[in-house]
């Protein structure tokens, strides 16, 4: 069972601003597909919820019975063997649309790394949406076309490359969620730990840092912290990525 802080969306009683107007993950998101005159079909439909860093709001193989575009945060996620191992699939961040199921039951686990907050769309909000605004049902389709390209990288990037190669690719893609800085550079939030990364690139903790840090000594990135990273040389890093180095 899992438990979670929601809340309906609210007009602001003092401003009468629609706050999905105001949402900054609403460029990134499906939610771009309805007009500013109709949002309030959209916060009608919608229910903020609040996740704690470590808690699971989609359980795997349970009835799917909500849609959850994220707003804040970033969560994993996971599928799990009968034995109990665990396979990082992927990572969601700001503008995610997760919980989209070819069947009645969630094909996977999603557990959030640092505070969420997320908009949930319980499955018949979401039906009468798309019937009246065409546009976010085929914003909905392109986001399940992503989600197949993303399985097909996974699987290059798990069965053909070098540990080098896995964790380049995996930088290259995190930094295009970042902002450019001095000279080309571009910082970006790195939130995961080095095992749920390590997870995810089928690799050892030990080999995750062992290469991070070879990537400071050649000067393809910087860690000013545990949670960010600085990608020096953007070029390089994407040729590593893609074997041409």
């Amino acid at each position: 069972m899992i438990t979670l802080q929601s809340r309906p969306i609210v007009l602001d009683p003092r401003s009468g601003a629609e706050p999905c107007a105001h949402c900054e993950a609403r460029p990134f998101s499906v939610c771009n597909a309805i007009g500013e005159a109709d949002l309030f079909r959209l916060a009608a439909a919608a229910i903020v919820t609040d996740v704690a860093a470590g808690s699971t709001f989609i359980e795997e193989a349970e009835p799917a019975h909500s849609f959850f575009n994220i707003t804040r945060g970033t969560a994993k996620l996971f599928k799990l063997l009968p034995d109990g191992r665990r396979q990082i699939t992927g990572f969601a961040g700001v503008g995610h649309f997760l919980g989209l199921a070819v069947s009645d039951i969630y094909a996977f686990s999603a557990e959030a790394i640092e505070p969420v907050r997320l908009c949930r769309f319980p499955r018949a909000r979401l039906r009468h949406l798309l019937d009246d605004f065409p546009a976010m049902e085929k914003r909905l389709l392109e986001v399940a076309t992503n989600e197949l390209v993303a399985a097909q990288e996974q699987m290059l990037l798990l069965g053909r490359k070098t540990a080098r190669e896995r964790l380049a690719s995996f930088l290259v893609m995190q930094s295009r969620q970042g902002v450019a800085c001095h000279h080309r550079r571009l910082r970006f939030p790195l939130p995961m730990t080095r095992s749920d990364i390590a997870d995810y690139l089928g690799l050892t903790i030990e080999t995750i840092s062992r290469t991070l840090t070879r990537f400071r000594s050649e000067g393809l990135i910087e860690i000013p912290g545990q949670s960010e990273v600085v990608v020096l040389n953007p070029r390089a890093l994407e040729n590593l990525a893609g074997g041409l180095t």
